[in-house]
């Protein structure tokens, strides 16, 4: 089974100049609070060693489990250390709010020991929560003070903290539940979606200064955090062709559509698709399709 990220790499991949010992507390456990303003837009789908609670404001898919679902409004995302996930915003447009807290912090608190046992944490339950304006306005109130409290001096911030965290749990409780997941048959299929989606994003190129960032198998599956082997795999059983070809498949359609309905030469074409040298280009269209990118283009004048 996959090694899971331990609260000191959540700190290297995603906030500059602090790591975790720098806000380590001895005998306390672990506690953070975060805007979600910076976050990353694709985090790597796996299992952490830490418990998150999220107020996720911006759209985006969440994978879960064998499970995903669109995330089209507010919502409140609870996560805990058994269970894989990621995320993957549709657009660079996210704001809220987040903490993560290790098992330790909980076990100080008598009201939250068996918070791990909880249903918003229950291993096979639902884990997202829509929420509405008011909903919104007074769980943001109380990440809001969160964030105030973790910079205070007062000597018992860390109870304090952990009311916060019981407040929240409790306000979530209120709410029903999201019904709407989608079910993955299997691993394989799991990836080989997150994959095709991933392919997908990639265009239209609209410009040819917008050059393709992923070309080749390994780019990704670097991407989607796994092993370059585990995606040629889970592509080929689902879809029948090999991740290069579908990768091929797809680099030609936008090609074809960029040959018959701009004006752009050769040249910015093979530079818009990841192409180092236009004869590089031409020569991939050619043995892709038969035909050079010029004969096509002069065929439908």
């Amino acid at each position: 089974m996959e090694t899971p990220e331990t609260i000191s790499e959540f700190y290297e991949r995603n906030v500059n100049n602090i790591t975790f010992k720098d806000i380590t507390t001895p005998g306390i456990g672990h506690f953070n609070v975060f805007s979600r303003d910076d976050c990353s837009l694709i985090t790597p789908y796996s299992r952490r060693d830490y418990y998150k609670i999220s107020l996720i404001i911006g759209k985006g898919k969440l994978h879960y489990a064998d499970k995903w679902i669109h995330v089209d409004r507010p919502a409140l995302l609870f996560s805990n250390p058994v269970v894989p996930y990621s995320w993957e915003a549709d657009d660079e447009d996210q704001t809220g709010w987040f903490c993560l807290f290790s098992d330790q912090f909980l076990q100080n608190g008598n009201r939250l020991g068996n918070l791990q046992d909880s249903q918003l944490f229950k291993i096979g339950g639902t884990p997202i929560f829509f929420v509405d304006e008011e909903q919104q306005k007074s769980v943001s109130d109380i990440f809001q003070k969160m964030m105030v409290e973790i910079q205070s001096d007062y000597i018992h911030k860390y109870d304090m903290l952990r009311a916060y965290l019981h407040l929240l749990v409790h306000e979530t409780m209120k709410i029903n539940p999201a019904e709407n997941f989608e079910h993955y048959q299997n691993a394989s299929q799991r990836v080989a979606s997150l994959f095709i989606e991933l392919l997908e994003r990639q265009f239209p190129i609209d410009s040819p200064e917008a050059y393709l960032k992923l070309k080749t198998p390994t780019d990704y599956a670097a991407s989607l955090s796994i092993h370059v082997n585990s995606l040629n795999r889970s592509v080929k059983e689902i879809t029948g062709k090999t991740t290069s070809q579908q990768i091929a498949s797809r680099i030609i359609q936008e090609a074809n559509a960029l040959l018959q309905h701009t004006d752009w030469n050769i040249s910015e074409i093979a530079y818009g698709l990841g192409f180092e040298e236009p004869a590089y280009f031409t020569n991939y269209f050619k043995k892709q399709t038969g035909l050079t990118p010029n004969t096509l283009r002069n065929s439908l004048v």
